[in-house]
């Protein structure tokens, strides 16, 4: 059964809480608005997906207990089958991928996430001087960084946000996939913001992560068309440093499509032809996806963890399904 989604979103919202043994540093997506969510009266947990064209495009796996999840999923395939649609799961994790496997879908890596021990982090070295200068000159420009509520600054971030995708050729929004701002549950993410006398230069928003790497994901960030460099790196940094005095154990950096891709991680049963374009993508395909761009940011900070990211096919590997994953992002 499908349930109405303010209530479905505060189950989902339960669930990623009670339940993050696969470890999805992503997970905090599910609470998206737009999203819908299958959830079963008898059985703990909740399935994210959003349907788009023939397919019911899942997020992450089943965000239920272990013994929950092929109850879920099989739920989950009879609901698509009911609506004559097919399944495709992305940023599914390790840990989620034996009941897919099991059920029949074809799995392949299609990425990584990023993650950075704070505990141990720290900017000194060799390593992180262009870091460090690139920081110096914007907060030289005389930025101050701040953390700050996000009624105070919505409508300046609305304005930055509308600029941001002018600059990219009135690029589309993304959804789904990327975290949001505003809403219910705002009130569980952090902003933090770089300002020029009383001008919004640049933001980062951190959503929570839970499961054995807790902490925040570096979620939603844009800046000032004209703004100097390094803003980005510098409220990251100021972040970091708010963490770091916290006792916050981790920062993720998220998924980035096509990265991080290597043969040890891939999976049995998996496509070779699919991943031979996975690969095509990600050294090719910077016209589809800026994937090569996104990695460069994160690999600045000098990543601990890299943490292989699945797609999951009902009826084999095809190109018309990960479409539908970008069309579910309102990416194409």
């Amino acid at each position: 059964m499908t349930i109405e989604s303010l209530t479905a979103s505060d189950i989902a919202l339960d669930a990623i809480q009670r339940y993050p043994d696969a470890d999805n540093p992503s997970s905090f997506l599910a609470v998206n608005e737009g999203n819908s969510y299958l959830h079963l009266p008898d059985t703990p947990g909740v399935i994210v997906y959003r349907p788009t064209g023939r397919y019911l495009v899942q997020f992450g796996g089943p965000f239920a207990p272990k013994k929950a999840r092929p109850r879920l999923l099989r739920a989950f395939v009879d609901l698509a089958a009911a609506q004559d649609r097919e399944i495709v799961t992305i940023q599914l994790q390790g840990a989620d991928a034996p009941e897919y496997l099991d059920a029949g879908f074809t799995v392949n890596q299609i990425g990584g996430s990023y993650a950075l021990r704070l505990d141990t982090f720290s900017l000194r070295g060799t390593a992180f001087m262009q870091l460090r200068n690139k920081i110096a000159r914007a907060v030289r420009s005389g930025m101050t960084i701040s953390e700050a509520p996000f009624d105070a600054w919505q409508d300046a971030i609305k304005e930055l946000d509308a600029g941001w995708l002018g600059g990219k050729g009135g690029a589309r929004p993304l959804e789904f996939l990327v975290g949001q701002m505003g809403g219910r549950y705002q009130h569980l993410r952090r902003l933090f913001v770089g300002v020029h006398g009383e001008r919004l230069t640049g933001y980062i928003s951190y959503s929570p992560v839970y499961g054995s790497r807790p902490g925040w994901m570096h979620d939603l960030s844009r800046r000032q068309p004209d703004s100097p460099p390094g803003v980005m790196e510098a409220i990251n940094k100021a972040a970091i440093e708010t963490f770091q005095a916290e006792g916050v154990p981790w920062l993720h950096f998220g998924y980035t499509p096509f990265s991080g891709l290597s043969a040890e991680r891939e999976l049995p049963g998996r496509s070779r032809a699919f991943g031979w374009f996975m690969d095509e993508l990600w050294t090719n395909g910077g016209h589809i996806y800026p994937a090569q761009t996104q990695f460069a940011y994160k690999e600045k900070w000098k990543q601990d963890i890299v943490l292989p990211e699945y797609i999951a096919f009902q009826h084999g590997a095809s190109i018309p399904a990960l479409v539908h994953v970008f069309r579910s992002c309102n990416a194409v």
